[in-house]
């Protein structure tokens, strides 16, 4: 006969199984993966021989992103730093190093990285042989996990860049007035990195103005203006880029009830910079004017000729301007400009003021009709990430 601490077994068994299971199933996933994704940290040292412990987080212009576990998100120059260690990997590009479209990244050295003496010691990852680069050669350093997934096309609801802005104004005594703008103004560039060749770039634009103005024994008098355009830029180099777009217009004060254009053209970035921007355009269209007086429709053949210049300032303001004209080629007389300026001071976080100038010509507006209609609106803005 078996003694007692026999006879328990197959009741225990079975209660220390399921105890596991219960364990496994509940515990949450960065608990139970924490021993196996959590890194070793890095180690940063100074001439001084002052020592920082956290995580590189990237390297752009020579200049390192680290955050410290003590003092928080610092930036350290590369060529200050005496000896640097990392645990995890990373992807070295050299300075002037552009990846064009369907590269694989293969010829970029990879793996975990170290600095010592104003060279960059790279392990070798991926099958690569460990290589040395001077830190002056060094342009970007990169995550390894987002170095790949960055030379994968990705979601186009992903990283998408603009504002939305929105203002109103209400009056309520002898005269009544009631006038709200809105405008959203949102670019998508693939990719976003800039060791990356851009291969194309999504661009939407809508603004709104509307004002009525009332009074007891008077007729009221209502504005309504409203742009929405989108363009699509497909790249064959680094600068120059075949695209197409679409634009609609209405503005009740020029007698315009609707304008239509379809076309393309090719685009060329003149500048491109972390803070400029220049973009010159030409096109050729089809454009479907229709008028509030009867018979004064037009279906034209035309070109729009545009300059787009974006400029951000210290202290992260902003400011974008356009300007564009459209000579029509099958009747001279229809011939149109627009040109805006608008500029965005930021408030908090993500919030900001924004004021805006906007200046629409069309020279065959029907009899009774101005041909300049010119906007200044201001209100609350709204960055996306």
């Amino acid at each position: 006969m078996l003694g007692p601490s026999y006879r328990n077994i197959p009741l225990r068994l079975p209660f220390v199984i399921y105890l596991g299971v219960l364990i496994a199933v509940f515990t949450p996933p960065d608990l139970r993966a924490q021993d196996n994704t959590n890194p070793a940290a890095d180690t940063l040292v100074f001439p001084n021989g002052e020592k920082l412990i956290g995580h590189l987080e990237s390297v752009a212009g020579g200049t390192a992103k680290f955050k410290s576990d003590t003092l928080g998100e610092i930036n350290v120059d590369l060529s200050k730093v005496q000896e640097f260690h990392t645990s995890k990997e990373y992807a070295v590009i050299q300075k002037d190093v552009k990846l064009g479209r369907g590269a694989t990244g293969s010829q970029i050295p990879q793996g975990a990285i170290s600095i010592t003496e104003k060279e960059v010691d790279v392990t070798g990852g991926n099958g690569q042989s460990a290589q040395t680069i001077d830190v002056g050669d060094v342009g970007n350093i990169v995550d390894e996990a987002a170095f790949q997934a960055a030379l994968h096309h990705a979601s186009i609801f992903a990283h998408w860049k603009g504002a939305v802005v929105f203002g109103s104004s209400i009056v309520a005594a002898t005269q009544n007035s009631l006038n709200f703008t809105t405008s959203a103004s949102v670019t998508r560039t693939a990719p976003t990195e800039d060791w990356l060749d851009t291969r194309d770039r999504t661009i939407l634009d809508f603004s709104d103005s509307y004002g009525k103005v009332s009074q007891t024994g008077v007729p009221t008098v209502v504005t309504s203006i409203f742009h929405a355009d989108g363009e699509r830029d497909e790249y064959f180099s680094s600068r120059v880029y075949a695209q197409a777009g679409v634009a609609f217009d209405h503005n009740l004060s020029q007698g315009l009830n609707l304008q239509q254009v379809y076309g393309g053209g090719i685009g060329w970035t003149v500048i491109q910079k972390a803070n400029q921007t220049l973009d010159l355009k030409g096109s050729v269209d089809y454009e479907r004017q229709s008028f509030d007086v009867p018979g004064g429709d037009l279906n034209l053949v035309d070109s729009i000729f545009s300059q787009t210049y974006n400029l951000k300032f210290s202290k992260g303001i902003l400011m974008k301007e356009q300007i564009f004209a459209s000579p029509a080629w099958t009747n001279t007389r229809a011939y149109s400009g627009y040109a805006s300026v608008g500029i965005t001071l930021p408030i908090y976080k993500r919030f900001g003021f924004n004021a805006a100038t906007i200046d629409s010509f069309l020279n065959n507006s029907p009899a009774g009709f101005e041909k300049n209609s010119f906007q200044f609106t201001t209100g609350l803005s709204y960055s996306l990430p």
